[in-house]
């Protein structure tokens, strides 16, 4: 399709006309397009190639872009060249108008003069007004624009090479000089100072005098190498030891030596991380090419090539390649009106909804800039001088104090009930009255562990006055008695009897009497399941062993095992009680 690129964006019904027709063309079904002059032109040749250029684009479909002009064009003779540093004639005696302000010629302007800014130009003092210079016209071929010899003078050359060859000579007779000083008779003397300067290799020179041509040329060499870096000129030898050359520029692959560090692809020779990981970008030698690749202007070209790619897939022609001056124009123009509409947008909100006033912020230095609030901590991080600063708040209610508490509800926690509550009084129940100390006192006496241990401690005073006690009380007033074997004795005498408790301690114990407590401990369990469980419980009393009963016995440290060991596989194991119908 041999379109122009001044077509603009075609709507959808048109785009679909414009490729059936193509489709058809490239099936011979419809006649082919033809250019200004009647030539048909081929539909199977390719956009890039059938597409005019922007500076060649005629508005009209045609392959004129893509054929040789048959019109020559003009080339000067070769050896023509600029007329440097030639006048047009005398110069002027007065100003003219139109010319230079600075020099007073009129073939340029101020801007493009290429004289000393004056302090006050020519146009004021009317002094010194330079000739007009000579504006010539020479067209170059293809080979002469890419000649980088054309306009060469070869009289500079000579010059360049007489001022050598003055330079040459003088250091010559310096030289001589410098031996014709040596006043000495000795001719071993004067034939040494000469060898001096050319060395052991000097044989086609004179051995008086050493004034050779290649004596000064040896001389001039190591003089020129003696401050270079990189060698090293012994006085005495006359000899130049060159070492390697130094490198200023480390390679990225030794800038980090450690094979766990940024990958480096030999074949690209690339390292797209940064090889030292805790230096900041800014101030590492080499932070990666994917620094490099994302500074600078390359995030610019990265959304001029989205913003063409977007544009080419909605119909419109830009191409980044083909024409990035029109790209470049028509991406600043689009930026130009989305920031109009944004603000258009932004002023239409404020006049009809208002709230200009909360879109005002602080100046960036005072929100992430420095302070000059001076604050001074201890070691246990508290102020001692200065102002701290405030704590974030979240949006719910903190520390609000209730019913005369000083602290907040869940400051405290009780291990042994597992509940939280006030620290202040050590309260559990959220809407309670601060008691302070006395909570505290009260709560620690009405304790589990509390209420156990003064009930060891007043069983011998109460034993009498209380009919009914308690298994532990029992027992424990049995241990005072001395009821107790061997194993009851040492362990009083270990733990004390006022301290010891029913299954604290070293506990040894007997097997056939623990087999037959698990026995036991089955059977009244049974027992207890078959007369209906909960009613069961609710006729036996809660000292029923120790209301004077047939069942009425000491519990032992067996017995107690053996609660322990059925309870808690029956409620701890949910497979406790599980049998597999294929194996009973």
């Amino acid at each position: 399709m041999a379109s122009s690129s001044a077509v603009g964006k075609l709507s959808r019904e048109e785009f679909r006309r414009q490729k059936d027709l193509d489709a058809a063309r490239k099936a011979g079904t419809a006649p082919a397009e033809l250019d200004p002059e009647g030539r048909p032109i081929n539909p199977h040749i390719p956009q890039y190639i059938s597409q005019a250029p922007w500076y060649l684009d005629s508005g009209k479909p045609s392959l004129d872009h893509q054929r040789k002009t048959d019109e020559p064009a003009p080339v000067s003779d070769i050896g023509k060249w600029y007329d440097r540093g030639k006048k047009a004639g005398p110069a002027a005696t007065k100003f003219r108008k139109g010319a230079c302000e600075n020099c007073g010629a009129m073939t340029h302007k101020r801007l493009d003069c290429l004289e000393r800014p004056r302090k006050k130009g020519a146009k004021y003092t009317g002094r010194d007004i330079q000739a007009d210079d000579i504006s010539q016209d020479i067209a170059q071929g293809y080979d002469a624009k890419r000649d980088r010899w054309n306009g060469y003078d070869s009289a500079q050359h000579k010059r360049i090479y007489d001022e050598y060859a003055a330079v040459e000579a003088a250091r010559q007779k310096m030289r001589e000089e410098e031996i014709d000083k040596q006043t000495t008779t000795d001719l071993a003397a004067v034939r040494k100072v000469a060898k001096a300067g050319k060395g052991e290799g000097g044989e086609d020179g004179d051995a008086d005098f050493g004034s050779s041509d290649e004596e000064d040329g040896d001389e001039e060499k190591y003089a020129d190498a003696a401050d270079a870096v990189g060698q090293k000129l012994d006085t005495k030898t006359r000899i130049t030891v060159r070492n390697l050359r130094i490198r200023e520029d480390t390679a990225k692959y030794l800038v980090n030596l450690d094979p766990e560090s940024a990958y480096y692809d030999p074949k690209t020779r690339s390292m797209r991380d940064p090889p030292m990981r805790d230096v900041p970008a800014e101030d590492a030698k080499f932070a990666g090419d994917n620094f490099f690749r994302f500074s600078g202007e390359s995030s610019n070209v990265q959304r001029l090539q989205l913003f063409a790619w977007q544009s080419a897939a909605r119909g419109n022609d830009v191409h980044l390649n083909a024409n990035p001056t029109q790209g470049e124009i028509l991406h600043k123009q689009y930026r130009e009106r989305k920031e109009e509409m944004r603000d258009t947008q932004k002023v239409g909100i404020l006049a009809k909804y208002g709230g200009e006033e909360y879109l005002e912020k602080a100046p960036k230095e005072l929100l992430q800039g420095q302070t000059e609030d001076y604050v001074e901590y201890s070691r246990t991080g508290q102020v001692i001088k200065g102002r701290e600063k405030a704590k974030a708040r979240s949006k719910y209610l903190e520390d609000a104090f209730i019913n005369n508490h000083s602290a907040v509800w869940g400051s405290w926690y009780d291990p042994s009930s597992g509940q939280w509550g006030f620290a202040c009084c050590h309260s559990v129940l959220h809407a309670s009255y601060c008691a302070g100390l006395a909570g505290i006192e009260a709560t620690k006496a009405s304790s589990a562990q509390n209420l156990l241990t003064s009930a060891s401690y007043d069983a011998p005073a109460s034993s009498a006055a209380a009919p009914n006690k308690s298994l532990v009380d029992a027992h424990q007033e049995k241990l005072e008695k001395g009821e107790r074997g061997g194993k009851g004795r040492d362990r009083d005498e270990k733990f004390g009897s006022a301290k010891w408790k029913l299954g604290e301690g070293d506990v040894q114990l007997d097997q056939e009497r623990l087999v037959e407590a698990m026995k036991e401990e089955r059977k009244r369990k049974s027992r207890a399941d078959d007369e209906g469980g909960e009613e069961w419980g609710k006729k036996k009393k809660y000292n029923s062993s120790l209301a004077g009963g047939m069942d009425k016995h000491e519990v032992t440290e067996e017995e107690l095992e053996a609660y322990r060991r059925t309870r808690a596989a029956g409620t701890e194991d949910p497979m406790f009680n599980y049998q597999d119908a294929d194996f009973v």
